[in-house]
Order: C-alpha cells, then sequence, then structure tokens
C-alpha cells in the first residue's frame, strides 16, 4: 500500500504550507545557523515525514541527513529562497528513536547571517503524519502514468510477473527537477489503472540509480530463488558502473547484490538492458556506450558474471547525440511467419524535429553479434519508432504473456522537458504500445505500433458518430466531449476523394489549435503545434512533425487519436506509424474540424469517446 497516499491531508502549495508550518515548525524542528551558507536543522524523528520547503528557480542546496551523527544520505533540495513553491516529503519513520539532523549547504551568496536568516525556507519546515499527494495541475493527465509528485524521466526495470505489470522509472522524490536519480515504482494489473508504491531502489556509496532492467529468473540462475526478480542498473557517480540487486518479493523491495559492480568499463556506458536467449541457453545484455555511439553486447550464465562479446552501431543510425536505453527482441514479420530482430536505440539529441528521440534498427541476432539490414542501395537506413517530438527512452516488459512484446516511453524532451508548465509533477509515460512488424512497399521491413488492447477499457461514451462527412473547404465541425477536460479518443477514416490535402484540426475558443494534415500525395501526415496553446517556455516547443504513412493505398488513411489534457497521441489504424506530441491548451479542445483545401474528401467511420479519469 502506497504510504504517502494513505491519508492525505498535508500541504503542498505555498499559502496552505505557510499556515501550517508556522504552526509546527517550533514543534520537533529546530534551525541553527552556521554561516552564509550552512545551517543545521535538527528533526524529532517521532513523526512519519518532514516536509521540505522548494522553489524551482533556486539552486539545489546539498543536505547532508546524519543519523545519529553519521552521514546516512545526501540529497539535493533547491530548498525557497524567497518564496515557496511546493513541498516535497522526507520519510522519518525510518529513523524513528534516532537522532536526526540534515547539516545544508547552500549555494547563495549571503553577506551575512542575518541575510541568510531571511531565506524562505528555514521558517517552513514542517513534521507531519501524512501527505497529500490530490492533483492540484491543470495539465496532469487523465489516463497516462505520471508519478504522484516529483520529476520522472526513463521507464526501466519493467516487468511482468503473476498477473502484475511493475513499471519503474527514474525518479527524483525531492523536486521536479532532474536530481537525486532512484527507481520509483508503479504497478498495474490492467497497463491503465496504476497503483504507486514507495522508492525501490534509492542511491547508494555507487552513486544515483540510473536505467536498467529487470527479468524472472526461473532456473535460479544467479543463485536468489527461483522467480526471483533480478535487476541490473546503471549505479553514477564519478563514473557508470553497473549493479545487480534481486527482490524476493514480487518486485515491491530489493537487496543491492555486495559485490557490486558487476561490470565495469574505462569508458561511460549506461542503462543495461538483459533477457534470456532460449537459443543459446544462455542471458545476453546490451549497454550502451554513451559516447562512442554504439551498443555493447554482453551473454552471462548467472547474471552476475559479463563476457563482452560484441559491439553495434559505429556510423550508422543517427550519431548526432549520446545513445541510451537499449532493448533487442526478436518478432515475426506480419503475414510472412519471418522473424527478425529489432534493436531500440534511443538517443538524446539528434531526433528527426530536434532533441531526444527513438531510432531502431532491424537485423539479425546469433547470440552475440546484431548484423542489421540494408537497403536496396546496400545502407543501414536510419528508422524512427515515433514521429513526435514527445517519446523517448521506449523499451519493453520482459516475460510479458502471450508473448507480447509491451513497451513504454517516456512522453518528453529533453529539450524542454524541466520546462512544461507543471510544478506539483513533471512528465507522464506514453500509452503503452504493442510492436510488431510490417514489410513496406519499399521492400524494408518496418515496426508497427499500436495501443495495447487494455487500452480499450478507457472508453467511457459514443459521444459522437458519423458514418460520412463530405468536406470541402469550409471546416466541419463536430464538438469534443465536455467530460474531464474533453479527453477524448478519436477513430475515422480519411478518403481524400482528389488527392488534396485533408486537415484535421482540434481547437478551442480561446484561439489555440492543433492542425493535422494528411497529405496523399507525398503519403505524410504533419502535426502543427506551434499554435497549440502555452508554447512560451522553451523555443524548441513550437514545431511541427512529420510522419510517413507507408501507405499502399495513394488516398485513404485510417487514425486513432487519444487527446490527453497535455497530450495527443495519433496512430495509423493498423500500426504502420505512431506520433506523439504534448500540447498545453489555455483551455481545453472544445472541437475537431475537418477541410480539405483544393478539392473535395470524405471523413468516414468517425466515432468519439469520452474517456474515464484514471488518475482521479
Amino acid at each position: 500500500m502506497d504510504k504517502i497516499k494513505t491519508g492525505l491531508t498535508a500541504l503542498m502549495t505555498g499559502a496552505s504550507l505557510m499556515m501550517a508550518s508556522n504552526a509546527n515548525c517550533a514543534d520537533g524542528v529546530t534551525v541553527d545557523h552556521l554561516g552564509v551558507n550552512n545551517t543545521l536543522v535538527r528533526v524529532d524523528s517521532g513523526r512519519k515525514f518532514l516536509l521540505m520547503p522548494v522553489q524551482e528557480s533556486n539552486d539545489d542546496a546539498t543536505v547532508n541527513i546524519l543519523v545519529d551523527g553519521k552521514l546516512d544520505r545526501t540529497l539535493h533540495v533547491r530548498l525557497a529562497k524567497t518564496k515557496v513553491d511546493y513541498c516535497v516529503p522526507f520519510d522519518m519513520e525510518q529513523y524513528a528513536g534516532h537522532d536526526v539532523v540534515l547539516n545544508i549547504v547552500t549555494s547563495q551568496s549571503r553577506s551575512s547571517v542575518r541575510d541568510a536568516k531571511e531565506d524562505a525556507c528555514w521558517s517552513r519546515f514542517a513534521l507531519v503524519d501524512t501527505f497529500d499527494t490530490s492533483n492540484r495541475e491543470k495539465y496532469r493527465p487523465a489516463f497516462h502514468h505520471t508519478p504522484l509528485y516529483g520529476w520522472m524521466n526513463d521507464p526501466n526495470g519493467m516487468v511482468y510477473k503473476d498477473g502484475i505489470w511493475h513499471l519503474y522509472y527514474q525518479w527524483n522524490p525531492y523536486g521536479s527537477k532532474w536530481q537525486n536519480l532512484s527507481w520509483g515504482h508503479s504497478s498495474s494489473k490492467d497497463l491503465v489503472t496504476w497503483e504507486h508504491h514507495p522508492v525501490a531502489i534509492e542511491p547508494n556509496g555507487l552513486g544515483y540509480v540510473f536505467s536498467g532492467s529487470s527479468v524472472l529468473d526461473p532456473d535460479n540462475t544467479a543463485g536468489f530463488g527461483k522467480d526471483a526478480i533480478i535487476s541490473l542498473y546503471t549505479s553514477a557517480a564519478a563514473s557508470q558502473i553497473q549493479s545487480l540487486a534481486h527482490s524476493k518479493d514480487n518486485g515491491m523491495t530489493f537487496e543491492i547484490y555486495p559485490g557490486n559492480p558487476v561490470i565495469t568499463l574505462e569508458s561511460e556506458a549506461r542503462d543495461p538492458n538483459m533477457f534470456w536467449n532460449a537459443a543459446t541457453g544462455e542471458w545476453n545484455l546490451l549497454l550502451a556506450h554513451a559516447l562512442d555511439h554504439e551498443m555493447l553486447i554482453f551473454r552471462s550464465p548467472d547474471l552476475k558474471n559479463w563476457t563482452l562479446n560484441s559491439a553495434f552501431g559505429k556510423g550508422l543510425g543517427a550519431q548526432d547525440g549520446v545513445w541510451e536505453c537499449p532493448d533487442l527482441f526478436e518478432l515475426t514479420v506480419e503475414g510472412s511467419g519471418e522473424k527478425k530482430w529489432m534493436l531500440i536505440c534511443n538517443i538524446n539529441p539528434g531526433g528527426p524535429f530536434g532533441g531526444s528521440a527513438a531510432q531502431y534498427f532491424i537485423g539479425d541476432f546469433d547470440g552475440k553479434t546484431f548484423t542489421p539490414d540494408k537497403d536496396a542501395d546496400g545502407n543501414v537506413p536510419t528508422k524512427w519508432m515515433d514521429f513526435g517530438k514527445d517519446h523517448y527512452a521506449t523499451v519493453s516488459w520482459s516475460d510479458a504473456p502471450d508473448n507480447r512484446r509491451t513497451v513504454i516511453g517516456w512522453m518528453s524532451n529533453w529539450q524542454y522537458a524541466a520546462e512544461v508548465p507543471t510544478m506539483q509533477f513533471r512528465s507522464a509515460n506514453t500509452l503503452p504500445r504493442e510492436m510488431g512488424l510490417f514489410k513496406a512497399s519499399d521492400g524494408q521491413i518496418y515496426v508497427s505500433t499500436v495501443p495495447s488492447p487494455e487500452v480499450d477499457m478507457l472508453r467511457d461514451r459514443l459521444v459522437s458518430r458519423q458514418s460520412k462527412l463530405s468536406v470541402g473547404k469550409n471546416p466541419r465541425k463536430i464538438s469534443l466531449p465536455a467530460d474531464n477536460d474533453g479527453i477524448c479518443e478519436i477513430l475515422l477514416d480519411i478518403d481524400s476523394r482528389k488527392g488534396a490535402p485533408v486537415s484535421v484540426m482540434l481547437s478551442n475558443d480561446e484561439g489555440d489549435y492543433v492542425d493535422m494534415v494528411y497529405n496523399p500525395s507525398e503519403s505524410t501526415l504533419t502535426f502543427d503545434r506551434r499554435k497549440s496553446g502555452v508554447t512560451d517556455f522553451s523555443q524548441d516547443f513550437p514545431a511541427v512533425t512529420v510522419a510517413p504513412t507507408f501507405s499502399y493505398d495513394d488516398s485513404t488513411l485510417k487514425l486513432r487519436i487519444f487527446v490527453d489534457r497535455s497530450s495527443i497521441e495519433v496512430f495509423e489504424a493498423d500500426g504502420k506509424f505512431a506520433m506523439t506530441n504534448l500540447v498545453f491548451p489555455t483551455a481545453p479542445y472544445n472541437r475537431i474540424s475537418f477541410s480539405a483545401d483544393g478539392g473535395k474528401a470524405d471523413i468516414r467511420n468517425l466515432k468519439i469517446f469520452s474517456i474515464k479519469d484514471v488518475n482521479d
């Protein structure tokens, strides 16, 4: 059970925090200023949480947690200087009966201790027994996974066991910007409703807990017990090394392997992704050799001792950014029975529309070497998993049922992830997606991407249905559902009878709009979010993204569109492309309109479903 979410009554906003902390600051919290940059905060360990006041625009303070006079851990928190944006909880239950002191070093320059005492944080520390995580955000998604609070980036360590989908993720519990990286943990029975759990793996003396992977060990190859969950992750401090942990309680808690690290290199490498190779009877692992723009391939009999087999990628694919977050698995090509391997390589920067993105390669793997397919000209083509700006760090669940290859991504972009207009939390995950392969008209094999079947459970009411709409230059408008801020699922077929571009536009009464244009002559769908709402937080956010439609029919395109409070995901109905983009409308989009510039077109089989708010 999520102890943070139970009995939620404590304070996160600056105004409500001020009233409570003024009353509670003297109750169990003592502040001693030692100098212009050094302060001791003595804390009574008899309460469950210490609330720490945060101001996002401030620099990090170093918070050394001393327990009975010994250093227990070090946090980096943007402690409030001139105002309190929100509070974050520090778990005090683990220190019951012990003396706890926070030795805090700030980076702000002060002319005197008197000036340092004026910082907003010192009077706002508070000890409480509950912590309110109810949503205060206009743009918190209604049906995408988000952390209850704090910063989130890469999904990692995902594993399916006993009917439960475990999702671990890069998490900062002490603020909504990147720092203090740990493995957060959520679980689901249906991939759409999520239960939040306490942190799974925390930083230790080897560094922060970066991305990695988890597997079941049914044959006890690692010696931690049959069906133990084994995780490998990157410990990141002065260097990046690979560490191992295991769980005997179905992924709720982990024991750190005392023999860590299990892999060391002389250069930067991260994000280990491992899997059992039934063909060779051993474990394989991919490790991103980040700055060398390649993936290293290892093998192991026991998940502890790893042998480097080969490297893949130098000079291939997109090379402009670091390579990260690999995954490698085998899929069947639709309609042929042919099996091929897909290697995912996330890259930052260097995406097709700027910033981070997920590329992939199709080829063969013999347990030691990955050999990529080539195109008709003898080159290894660059291929993209998603044609939006906000799809990154995509990896798959291990041990998924029914031989499914189910993936999920981080729905943001490193260009502006820390600046998006949210504060209680930052970042969400994409919808879960199913991977497949198809052969296109150019003879190349590409990935297909469709929402996982569980996503259908999100549908609430069919609010609009049109078998056929004839459209021309004058837009045909249809209202979107008002429930839950207009979140909805839209299905439609576009038939451009004369081959003219067809516009599908989402808009509101404030003048915000997103324009999606299908161009049959170029076999493309463009997505223009330059006027989508709030865009001025980053020069890189206003953008037009373009997806190839891989159309065999020169005039017809079938789409499935998911609209959440701050994102739009577009799928070709059979999965031939996906496009994921964040949006921050000043008011919910309340209409969809269709037009065909220069010719007639039909919109067929239009269905609009309202969607349940599963995060409420």
